[in-house]
């Protein structure tokens, strides 16, 4: 992504990072996926969102907050779990 499509400045110096050839990114601490790991993958194709107003308790939001960028997809993804064992016990 570059920086001029992102919405924030992230201090990341895209120029150079499109500079790099793929020889010259360490991926040293990525470990390598075997077979087994694709065995077992699943397709997880992207759902529309629906922009909606939800009331919280102002505790529970901060504590969200608090966990960092990404919290709206995390209440989400806590959201979802509920949903899928609650349909898995009907």
């Amino acid at each position: 992504m570059s920086a001029k499509h992102s919405r924030k400045n992230s201090g990341t110096d895209w120029d150079r990072l499109e500079r790099l050839t793929d020889a010259e990114i360490d991926t040293s601490e990525i470990p390598p996926l075997g077979p087994e790991f694709w065995d077992q993958a699943v397709l997880q194709l992207p759902v529309n969102k629906q922009c909606v107003t939800l009331r919280l308790d102002s505790d529970v939001l901060a504590w969200f907050k608090a966990q960092g960028k990404g919290y709206q997809t995390r209440i989400n993804a806590i959201l979802r779990t509920y949903m899928e064992a609650r349909k898995k016990s009907a």
